[in-house]
């Protein structure tokens, strides 16, 4: 199951951050493939280190590096489906401030779970949870294009971003305590399960009354 757009609205304008942040994605990626392991390992975020006050910084650098080409692509085509509407609801700036804690909390997450843990983590899938938590609150009846698989055969049909999202966190919450298998570690579960909750308990702070109320988007 893949989303690809919200079929019930567009952004008033373009949506500048969510397509920043895609590209400095891609740019961190491509500096993974020409640096190697060495580079992964580096900006990874370890919750060892972490929970000892070593490379603090790799918990906003490790939100920026992916394990393979799937695990980008994946991340991105779910951002690029949820991002530019709650961009256009909350205003660019806020919504990187948004963006960002919601990766600090997923990591912040993990970390707290398993502090002595020396399996990197890395990955925009906790901050890309927040913005489908957001999303959940501020447009949950938004029919989202999405790709349905059957084995090999697929189609493409619409489905309410309440029943999309909702199903999405359950798989979340029943795989908890795994981790994803990608080149040097993985994102835990437990980081999306805290990204979406953060999402959904905080898009209303961070979105903008006026755009909201000026085109009717309530919900």
């Amino acid at each position: 199951m893949i989303p690809l757009e919200d079929e019930s609205r567009r952004p008033s304008r373009f949506p500048i951050m969510t397509t920043s942040l895609i590209v400095l994605n891609a740019l961190a990626f491509i500096l993974e493939l020409s640096n190697g392991d060495a580079f992964v390992m580096r900006w990874s975020l370890t919750p060892a280190d972490i929970s000892a006050g070593r490379h603090l910084v790799t918990i906003l650098t490790a939100m920026f590096m992916h394990g393979s080409w799937s695990h980008i692509i994946g991340n991105m085509v779910f951002f690029w489906a949820f991002g530019p509407e709650i961009e256009d609801a909350m205003t660019p700036r806020r919504f990187l401030i948004f963006y960002l804690v919601g990766g600090l909390a997923a990591m912040l997450a993990q970390i707290a779970f398993d502090p002595g843990s020396t399996i990197p983590l890395l990955g925009a899938s906790g901050a890309i949870a927040a913005v489908m938590g957001a999303f959940l609150v501020t447009y949950p009846s938004d029919r989202i294009r999405t790709v349905l698989f059957f084995g090999i055969f697929f189609r493409v049909t619409f489905i309410p971003a309440v029943l999309l999202i909702g199903f999405w966190f359950l798989m979340q919450l029943l795989s908890f305590g795994t981790i994803t298998d990608v080149k040097s570690g993985g994102v835990a579960y437990l980081a999306h399960i805290a990204g979406i909750i953060y999402g959904a308990v905080t898009a209303r702070l961070f979105e903008s009354p006026n755009r909201l109320a000026g085109r009717g988007f309530e919900n």
